[in-house]
């Protein structure tokens, strides 16, 4: 399977970068430029009240999207009904849309935290970069659903797709992160 916009890229258990260990990454875009995407279990202890001025009356966890420009807020969302503006990057999933709504939409209780999901960065690779990675056998490729995007704990995605996956992919999962303590 090829890399494209709307596949997720699991890292190999012995990856070997700690900005991306046991990491599940969407990919938001991919072509000769380069590629980029969001860390989608990696939490940070802020929430998104945390870094705006306005008050946000839920509590939004934060992710870090990736280690390039974590002085950058983004989301993603499965509400085009009501956020405007969004790019479509698979199925029910779409990349940022009008902020100033989302911030009213949460308040409102209109959309849920399993609705939309808040990074700080992004994961980005210069033209060509990412594939060299990837021939070199350093990621998974596959795809996912939105309800399994938005509604599977961080914590434990990057464990749950490799074993939705099955066959090799299954024991992959078992993997302990560090084999001498095994």
């Amino acid at each position: 399977m090829s890399v494209s916009k709307g596949s997720l890229l699991i890292a190999k258990p012995f990856l070997g970068d700690p900005n991306f260990e046991r990491g599940v990454i969407l990919m938001c875009e991919h072509n000769e430029l380069g590629s980029f995407g969001f860390v989608l279990n990696q939490l940070t202890d802020l929430f998104l009240g945390d870094v705006l001025e306005e008050t946000i009356y839920q509590d939004i966890p934060l992710h870090l999207g990736g280690p390039v420009e974590k002085n950058t807020l983004h989301f993603i969302h499965r509400r085009p009904d009501l956020i405007a503006g969004g790019t479509e990057i698979m199925k029910d999933v779409f990349w940022g849309g009008d902020f100033n709504s989302v911030k009213t939409l949460l308040n409102l209780n209109t959309i849920q935290p399993d609705d939309v999901r808040f990074f700080i960065g992004y994961s980005g690779w210069s033209g060509g970069q990412l594939d060299e990675e990837i021939r070199q056998d350093s990621w998974i490729i596959t795809n996912t659903t939105s309800d399994f995007l938005f509604t599977t704990t961080p914590g434990n995605f990057w464990r749950e797709i490799l074993k939705n996956m099955g066959g090799e992919y299954r024991s992959i999962a078992h993997y302990p992160i560090d084999p001498r303590l095994n």
